[in-house]
């Protein structure tokens, strides 16, 4: 279905497009309908439709589909005759799905969780309608904010052939289009070789048409191509002798003799005719000058092309952050705004792998599968790189919250329904359960009432003890077991959305044992006549033997944190940069904005010189109450069964009064001698190193680095490591040795200049946005014996991103009529997984089968017994079902791994080519270090759950 080439000229693969981000300017369904086109003159339906029929009047036309999330909304507009007609041109090649997930990504700011599962749901869909010629076989990344190496892995993982992304930093662009490494193979991971590997091209310029040859009647102006020459306006020469001279310019780019020239741009062919129209034209007369060999063409036939060439590529290790447009707007900014839609999106994904495991282990004739893959979809959205980035509008950005809260009510839903099946103990009886939502402001009113059953649900692989923390009354709710009564911080009580909550406590117990993929419930009753008094203190000490954080009496900061004996010193303050404000006319004058971050000054403004503080001690956990000013406060915690030390800040509302935005962040100072040397991870699976570069003209932003979820120090010297893991994505730096800096939240007055059009500055109940988050802070040494540092950080953050989710449902019973219809536990799996192994994801696939992802979590050298391989036969493993038949696929789960048949690329540097076995007697699995990833689709046999 590709156009010939010609070896003996060059090539230009015209690649007609329309970049249609899932919100932005206008809300996913703004633009979709074609409504508010005062905001921005978009409808995507029109372009669907008007490109179908233009595609239909020449067979010769061709055209690309990223996005499927507007897809599928037009898909299921269309009747039969429509969709048959796009099947046509899909199986003809003219249509060609690329990238193919639900939406463009971000790749700063998602987790690899969540960017494997919209890529496969997207997939799946492509997958059940279009078949093999529906697959993309292309990741079209050319509108994120800078590329991660994860992302460039999970497309290897997925089969694609290659990537073609456009936003890298000015300099490194420019610098590689003149020594012609535009091109390279990028070595998506050190270990896995060859196979992570993919062939990556860097758009020239951005993913627009050249300039003077953009043909869309709606968005532009240029000239169209006049054939007639009885014409005084006939123009054939002129433009063709302009385009032929832009390609060649091109050219010289490029290692062969093709290259690819985007036609398209911002919700592009509305009026589709037009636009293909005048590109009949070029493609015509372009040929008839006889220089070239211009095609209408695809990013997988270029690739094709490309690869047909044969020509030998460097490559690249590492990944493209930070991106600078310029020398002065360095688009770390958007690696924390909007921190509550970022947290949100965590909390998503939480809820996501919940709701699918136990949709999985029901029987699907009573689950629900339209609410789970509305979920689905709606976490789809949040990835897209105008969303999670928080670059959009303010009233896009509250209507994406609006949805996103749908999305999550979807799941609880969804889970609800297969919960219900799994504790009922003889029939199915249905119970009304909630997700409380709210408790990052310590809200869940279910919690405050008289009776209630919380219901722990643990989606991970094997048993886990968890601290339990619900907000209540004063009054005292006895659960048979050690629990305590904390209160709730001051400045949390007085938040305007807590308005009509009677909680003022946080109740605070340990589940003991909670199963792999399982539940335990926890009946609990209000008792007003008794209350127990708080453990209030001032000692300056909190924790216990193994963990302890230390105070200065005297500012009330912390000074250290001793772990298993040995002190490291500590320090810990808040900050704030005063934003840029410019005009934006130029790049010294690029203001601070939801992009860019750029301060004023280097040097931060320290928040309050002293913290007055309270302390509270306890069987579970001890606690420091700081108060830092009228707009920061902080809880540092030490669980007594836990290896980190939590830091939850509340930071807001921020005050500009003085006309000046602010940024703040966290600093942690140690006394480590760390040489330049940082750690941040990408996506949340690997781990990169950063070296502090001062030699840029933007010292502070220039140097910062998205954190997913986890920054870290290393005193190679001292064999220390001091670790940070965050809740939720945020901008982050070690901008002096021995130290780490987060960005927490962000209040400007000034646009940046690309795109919003409107400042960041988030209002809730008329005044500025309150956020609160949390920080797992963790020390240790480098050497020793298992499980080691840096296995005991890999284990946290799995267990922070599959955190044990709450299902709280009211009830008017007894405990005794409670229990007499449900079990208070459930078993998902028949024995506990290793620690080191995780199941990634466990879902409802097709009629009896399953997506079974499961995942080796630790690196190859990160402990000396949890990083070795593992064998698992999952026949028999699950509780409610047995797996009778597996089959492996590609980490996207839309090819048999034994078909795919990826292009092979020459590079500069060979390496091994690390392949796994395609069966395994009965179902046997085995699993090597550094996150690998199996996806299989098994057909099960559903059983009984004993109970």
């Amino acid at each position: 279905s590709c156009a010939p080439v010609d070896s003996e000229k060059l090539n230009i693969h015209i690649v007609p497009h329309s970049h249609n981000d899932l919100g932005g300017k206008k809300t996913t369904e703004q633009y979709y309908y074609g409504t508010r086109n005062d905001v921005q003159n978009a409808g995507v339906q029109y372009i669907f439709d008007t490109v179908v029929q233009s595609l239909e009047d020449n067979a010769d036309r061709k055209f690309i589909i990223v996005e499927t999330g507007y897809f599928w909304k037009w898909w299921m507009e269309q009747d039969e005759a429509k969709q048959l007609q796009v099947k046509t041109m899909v199986n003809d090649g003219r249509l060609e799905f690329v990238g193919g997930a639900w939406s463009m990504n971000d790749e700063a700011t998602t987790h690899y969780y969540s960017i494997i599962d919209q890529f496969t749901w997207g997939l799946k869909r492509l997958n059940d309608t279009f078949g093999e010629c529906g697959r993309p076989r292309v990741g079209w990344q050319i509108d994120t904010f800078g590329h991660s190496r994860v992302m460039a892995s999970i497309f290897a993982e997925m089969g694609y052939d290659g990537l073609i992304i456009g936003r890298i930093d000015h300099s490194d662009k420019a610098e590689r289009l003149s020594a012609k490494t535009a091109e390279m193979v990028w070595q998506g991971s050190p270990v896995f070789g060859a196979s992570a590997d993919i062939f990556t091209t860097v758009l020239s310029g951005t993913y627009e048409a050249p300039s003077g040859f953009c043909f869309d009647i709606v968005n532009c102006e240029d000239e169209p191509i006049i054939d007639n020459q009885n014409s005084p306006d006939y123009n054939v020469n002129e433009r063709i002798n302009d385009f032929i001279e832009y390609a060649n310019a091109q050219k010289e780019y490029y290692n062969t003799n093709n290259i690819l020239i985007p036609m398209g741009g911002d919700f592009h062919y509305q009026e589709a005719q037009s636009y293909f129209s005048n590109l009949d034209k070029l493609v015509k007369y372009a040929n008839a000058n006889g220089s070239v060999n211009v095609i209408y063409s695809t990013p997988s036939c270029y690739l094709k092309a490309v690869n047909d060439a044969g020509f030998t590529f460097t490559t690249k290790q590492d990944d493209f952050f930070p991106y600078a447009s310029d020398e002065n707007s360095y688009w770390t900014g958007f690696y924390t705004s909007r921190p509550t839609n970022k947290y949100f999106e965590r909390l998503g994904n939480n809820l996501l792998q919940a709701s699918k495991q136990l949709s999985s282990q029901t029987q699907r004739i009573r689950a629900d599968p339209t609410r789970l893959n509305n979920m689905r979809e709606g976490m789809g959205v949040m990835q897209n790189h105008q969303t999670i980035t928080g670059t959009e509008k303010q009233n896009v950005a509250d209507d994406y919250m609006r949805a996103s809260t749908n999305t999550l009510e979807e799941g609880r839903l969804a889970g609800e329904t297969s919960l219900n099946q799994l504790i009922s103990l003889n029939d199915y009886v249905g119970v009304q359960t909630r997700s409380c939502l709210e408790l990052n402001v310590s809200i869940c009113w279910i919690s405050e009432s008289e009776k209630f059953v919380a219901t722990v649900y643990n989606p991970l692989s094997h048993a886990v003890n968890h601290t339990v923390r619900v907000p209540v009354s004063t009054d005292v709710y006895p659960i048979g077991q050690s629990h305590q009564f904390l209160p709730i911080p001051e400045s949390v009580l007085l938040l305007p959305e807590r308005e009509g909550s009677a909680a003022t406590y946080d109740l605070v117990f340990r589940a003991i044992n909670i199963p792999p993929l399982g539940l335990r419930s926890y009946y609990i009753k209000r008792i007003s006549d008794v209350f127990i008094p708080l453990l209030y203190t001032t000692e300056t000490t909190i924790g216990d033997d193994d963990l302890q954080v230390n105070l200065d009496r005297q500012t009330g900061y912390v000074t250290s944190i001793v772990r298993n004996g040995v002190e490291f010193a500590l320090d810990q303050k808040f900050y704030y940069y005063e934003s840029f404000a410019g005009n934006n006319e130029e790049p010294a004058n690029r203001s601070s904005g939801a992009h860019v971050f750029r301060p004023a000054n280097p040097e931060p403004i320290q928040i309050g010189t002293t913290a007055y503080y309270e302390v509270y001690k306890g069987d579970i956990v001890d606690e420091i109450h700081q108060t830092i000013n009228s707009w920061v406060r902080q809880v540092i915690r030490v669980y007594k069964e836990e290896n980190y030390v939590e830091f939850e800040w509340l930071v807001g509302p921020i005050p500009v009064d003085d006309g000046i935005g602010k940024e703040v962040i966290t600093r942690f100072t140690t006394d480590f001698d760390t040489n330049g040397l940082f750690y941040t991870d990408s996506n949340g699976r690997d781990m990169l190193e950063r070296t502090r570069n001062s030699d840029i003209s933007e010292p502070v932003s220039g140097n910062y680095y998205p954190v997913t979820s986890t920054i870290l120090i290393r005193d190679t010297d001292k064999a220390q490591e001091f670790a940070i893991l965050t809740d939720r994505a945020q901008g982050g730096s070690s901008l002096n040795d021995g130290q780490i800096e987060l960005m927490l939240h962000r209040r400007l007055l000034n646009d940046d200049g690309f795109g919003i059009g409107e400042s960041l500055d988030e209002l809730e109940y008329s005044g500025g946005l309150v956020v609160r988050g949390k920080h797992t802070v963790m020390v240790g040494s480098t050497t020793g014996a298992s499980p080691s540092f840096a296995a005991e950080r890999r284990l946290t953050s799995t267990s922070k991103i599959l955190g044990p989710w709450y299902f709280m449902t009211p009830t008017s019973v007894d405990f005794i009529s409670w229990t007499n219809v449900h079990t208070m536990e459930f078993v998902g799996l028949n024995q506990d997984l290793p620690s080191n192994i995780v199941i990634h994801s466990l879902e409802p696939w097709d009629e009896n089968s399953l997506l079974i992802r499961v995942e080796h979590i630790m690196g190859p050298d990160d402990d000396t017994e949890l990083s070795q391989p593992v064998e698992i036969n999952f026949e028999d493993i699950f509780s409610t079902f047995t797996v009778t038949s597996s089959r492996l696929t590609t980490l996207g789960g839309n090819q048999w791994t034994e078909d795919q048949n990826r292009l092979v690329w020459s590079s500069t540097d060979t390496r091994f080519y690390s392949y796994r076995e395609l069966s395994f007697p009965k179902n046997l699995k085995a699993f090597n270090p550094l996150n690998d990833i199996t996806t299989d689709i098994v057909d099960k046999e559903q059983i009984k759950p004993k109970f």
